[in-house]
């Protein structure tokens, strides 16, 4: 960037905030992100919303000298978090799992953040963002596409871009996929191994997706079921967190427990991505998270069970893809900066 088009604000700051960690990029006028990988600084949430948002504003300007550019080169930021929180970046009353000071229950982050940084602040909750990158990953800037991503992490987030335009929904809460129902009765005749089964997710209700496809379903509700038939099992001697941890990769090496426990996911996935088909007919179906960075031969191996676990489709239907999310550790970041931008330039 030569010195010239410095004079003008023009770059987008994309922050993903976790529980443990600030991710930052930077997407330029071309679309073109500045930083290969992510640049990556301690987040302290935990201490609360003065030291944490001031860990925001020390990454950025981690990220801007990595980058060789100036704090002024930057346009406005694009912010996720993990929910739950509203449209406009309040964090919920309830608090949160990765937000536990007492401080951040009802917090404003968006504005907060807005004032540190003295820069506009544009807010998405992490499953969004990350719905947005997937969406501009495979389509770029194609109007008038469709896509629902879900990603499979702790909990399981995604969202639905519809149109080129991410579903917030009026407060905030749109594209709270893990909370979806699912059929599970339909889902215990297919996997017989099942029976008995009683998934219930830690927002109360029973037979969600996240209930089935979470790390947190691994270690509250798939291996302890799983355990009670193997208990022979090598995971059975371990902590029940570190056992869940070591699932997917016993899956990618082929122990028969742990893929059966990771056919449950896609399976529930397949069932899920079947009312997605009926409700948007979406151009794509994206599958991101921590359960599928694995080699590739596990990915094919997982998106052929989530095929599997889909009931017959519309001849029209059957084709729409079903891919894996690119870069998906960047995913937050990326997609944050993204919708940044977009909302910049629709302003101006």
């Amino acid at each position: 960037m030569s010195a010239s088009t410095r004079d003008v604000p023009s770059l987008i700051a994309g922050i993903d905030l976790g529980g443990t960690a600030v991710n930052v990029t930077l997407l330029d006028t071309e679309r073109q992100f500045l930083l290969e990988g992510l640049c990556e600084h301690p987040a302290r949430s935990v201490e609360g919303p003065g030291i944490c948002l001031q860990q925001i504003a020390d990454g950025l300007d981690l990220a801007v000298a990595e980058a060789g550019v100036q704090r002024h080169d930057i346009l406005a930021v694009g912010l996720d978090t993990p929910g739950p929180a509203t449209a406009s970046g309040v964090l919920s009353q309830r608090g949160s799992t990765n937000f536990v000071h007492p401080d951040w229950a009802g917090f404003d982050i968006r504005g907060g953040l807005e004032k540190v940084l003295g820069l506009p602040v544009h807010y998405l909750n992490d499953g969004n963002a990350a719905a947005v990158w997937g969406h501009a990953a495979r389509f770029g800037t194609e109007p008038n596409r469709t896509s629902v991503s879900a990603i499979i992490g702790t909990g399981l987030g995604g969202g639905v871009i519809h149109q080129g335009q991410v579903v917030a929904g009026s407060r905030g809460f749109g594209g709270e996929l893990g909370h979806v129902l699912l059929p599970v009765a339909s889902l215990i005749e297919s996997l017989p191994e099942l029976v008995g089964l009683t998934p219930r997710c830690n927002c109360g209700r029973l037979g969600d997706l996240e209930s089935l496809c979470s790390l947190t379903a691994i270690r509250q509700t798939l291996l302890p079921h799983f355990l009670q038939q193997q208990p022979s099992h090598l995971l059975a001697t371990l902590d029940p967190t570190a056992a869940a941890v070591r699932v997917r990769g016993l899956a990618a090496t082929g122990d028969p427990m742990c893929q059966a426990i990771f056919r449950v996911q896609a399976r529930a996935l397949g069932l899920f991505f079947d009312q997605m088909i009926n409700i948007f007919d979406p151009d794509a179906l994206i599958v991101g998270g921590g359960a599928i960075e694995a080699d590739t031969d596990f990915q094919h191996w997982f998106l052929e069970e989530i095929r599997a676990g889909m009931p017959p489709q519309r001849e029209e239907q059957a084709a729409i893809p079903l891919v894996i999310m690119p870069n998906g550790d960047a995913a937050g970041a990326r997609g944050a900066a993204i919708e940044a931008r977009r909302q910049a330039t629709n302003r101006h």
